[in-house]
């Protein structure tokens, strides 16, 4: 019997030994609030402060994009004329000023479109002398009136025709000084075709090669672009939309000795781009110097119009806990500092706007809160 009992005591005895020890394992571990900071005078004299208080200001919308042709100054030049291409005068990235030949062209509308003017001012001619001289007649009463108003009407007919003939000679840019010549009769040197640039810019685009055979009205030559002002289409957040509105300044980094354009933003999107959720703002920006090459990606910085209201602290005033949540150092009544995390607005220059955290008139440390975390771990 006294066994048994001992045995009992020993199990018992036993089995409290294992609850104790599984209860300790288990146990979840205190949260520890840091201690605030005291320093001494000497260590206080490096410590620089920031008292927080309501500023007005512009919010600054950081995005990326990419530069396009302005092409609302932007010309597509179609073919004037059909035939193949027998020589090409320009290459992507020459500067033409308007009128300039851009390629030549085997075109036989050029030779029916002269031997047709020649016809018409012929027929005009031969109409208009008949018109007079029937005109004569009837004034001697040679023939009826009839006979008069319809040479009257043939020659009105044959002036149309050479003037249709004419804007056809035009349309094809025609040598001015051949037309003269075809005027006055005089035989004309076979005529290749021109195409010319409808306005001064730079050729951006070549879509033809020699041999290619090219119809009037319908085939793209070349697109001719003004690149003083260009378009940059920068990719704004959903939570930034409510910030850029069309008229509000941009700037926009080139990468090139860190230099910085000036721009505007003209558009924003009323699509999201359905691959990266963002919306795209039209910025036009001026390229005096051709720094922004087409498809280049570049930093777009937004400033808005519109004035904000918040309490702004430096930028050298943020700190990151162990999981990267920001935090501030406030100064305590007793000349303490205390850890205070915050939340992060919008960046304005060297400030943040900080919406929750922080109280107008409380001061944080700005220069020194380093040393003032290290010693907060210590």
């Amino acid at each position: 019997m006294q066994g048994f009992l001992m045995a009992t005591l020993l199990v018992a005895a036993w089995g409290m030994a294992g609850c104790s020890g599984k209860t300790g394992q288990d146990a979840p571990a205190a949260s520890v609030t840091p201690a605030n900071v005291t320093l001494t005078p000497d260590q206080r004299k490096h410590i620089h402060v920031y008292t927080v208080a309501y500023a007005t200001y512009h919010r600054t919308v950081e995005a990326t994009g990419s530069v396009d042709f302005n092409n609302d100054q932007a010309t597509a030049v179609l073919a004037p004329m059909s035939g193949p291409v027998s020589r090409l005068l320009v290459d992507i990235g020459d500067h033409v000023k308007q009128g300039d030949a851009l390629a030549l062209v085997d075109s036989p509308d050029y030779a029916t479109a002269v031997t047709t003017y020649r016809k018409a001012l012929t027929t005009a001619h031969t109409a208009r002398r008949l018109a007079d001289l029937e005109k004569d007649l009837v004034e001697h009463q040679g023939v009826a009136r009839r006979e008069e108003d319809q040479a009257q009407a043939d020659a009105a007919n044959a002036d149309a025709d050479v003037d249709a003939a004419l804007k056809t000679l035009v349309s094809l840019n025609v040598d001015p000084k051949v037309i003269k010549a075809i005027e006055q009769g005089r035989p004309i040197a076979p005529i290749s075709g021109v195409i010319r640039s409808p306005t001064a810019g730079t050729v951006v685009d070549r879509q033809i090669t020699p041999g290619q055979l090219l119809q009037a009205g319908s085939t793209p030559c070349f697109t001719v672009a003004d690149l003083s002002h260009v378009w940059v289409m920068a990719q704004i957040a959903d939570s930034d939309l409510a910030s850029v509105k069309p008229g509000d300044s941009a700037e926009v980094m080139t990468g090139v000795e860190s230099q910085r354009l000036a721009g505007t933003v003209t558009k924003l999107s009323a699509l999201v781009n359905p691959d990266t959720r963002l919306v795209p703002a039209r910025v036009v920006v001026d390229n005096p110097q051709g720094l922004l090459k087409k498809q280049a990606y570049v930093s777009v910085r937004i400033q808005s119009r519109e004035a904000s209201k918040g309490l702004l602290v430096p930028v050298s005033a943020l700190l990151r806990d162990d999981e990267n949540l920001p935090f501030v150092y406030v100064v305590q009544h007793d000349g303490s500092f205390a850890r205070r995390p915050v939340t992060v607005g919008h960046r304005v220059g060297d400030q943040f706007d900080i919406p929750a955290g922080l109280q107008p008139g409380e001061q944080v440390v700005v220069d020194g809160g380093i040393f003032v975390q290290f010693m907060q771990n210590q």
